[in-house]
């Protein structure tokens, strides 16, 4: 797998892979083809098979995959065998909702600090809401290893900034903004008015409006 480059879409298909696995295991099942795979996710069974075959050989021809041992190398490949500190920065409808989501945790993410320049001091779990100016100061006692942006859009950057300062190396930003990283950072843009498009595309196709 060195230097080779891997589709982003291949990763997003391990990432459900391994959720259909977890499901599957807690159903007590043992055993899991690619066609069964196929039939949870809707992935054709071959493209299952070379998203697999990128990081080496796994199952066995004929019988399948063993789920824990898939589930594991998965896991492994994604970087959710071990947990990573997020700090979000934005506690308003929709941070309020991503700070108690339970997902991240059973994911291997923690959410680690709150920030806002509001609300100081409430309390969500057992994290206290923070000044934003005091991000750099709590990073270095925390050590957050990715950021959520859930800022208004001329802030955003600002905050952003903040954060790549702080030794952040990944963000996930939901402001309707591009923001301007230096390479060495990761950033994913989540611009959910696109999203909701995409499905009106998909609607009016339905409807042959298009």
């Amino acid at each position: 797998m060195k230097n080779k480059k891997i589709p982003e879409i291949t990763i997003m298909r391990l990432s459900t892979y391994s959720r259909i696995l977890n499901e599957s295991l807690e159903k007590g099942e043992k055993i899991i083809s690619s066609k069964g795979i196929s039939t949870l996710t809707g992935v054709s069974p071959d493209q299952v098979r070379k998203d697999l075959a990128y990081f080496g050989e796994f199952g066995v021809r004929g019988i399948g995959y063993n789920i824990e041992e898939l589930k594991y190398n998965i896991s492994k490949i994604i970087g959710t065998n071990r947990n990573w500190k997020i700090a979000i920065a934005g506690i308003g409808h929709l941070g309020g909702s991503l700070v108690t989501y339970p997902g991240f945790l059973a994911r291997g993410f923690i959410m680690a600090g709150i920030f806002d320049v509001k609300n100081i001091g409430e309390k969500y779990g057992d994290l206290y809401v923070e000044h934003i100016d005091n991000f750099e100061k709590i990073a270095k006692e925390v050590g957050f290893d990715l950021g959520i942006i859930v800022v208004p859009r001329e802030v955003a950057q600002n905050v952003a900034d903040i954060m790549i300062k702080s030794g952040i190396k990944a963000i996930l930003n939901f402001a309707p903004v591009m923001l301007e990283v230096p390479e060495h950072v990761e950033i994913k843009n989540i611009d959910l008015s696109m999203f909701l498009e995409i499905l009106s595309y998909y609607m009016s196709l339905k409807h042959n409006e298009i």
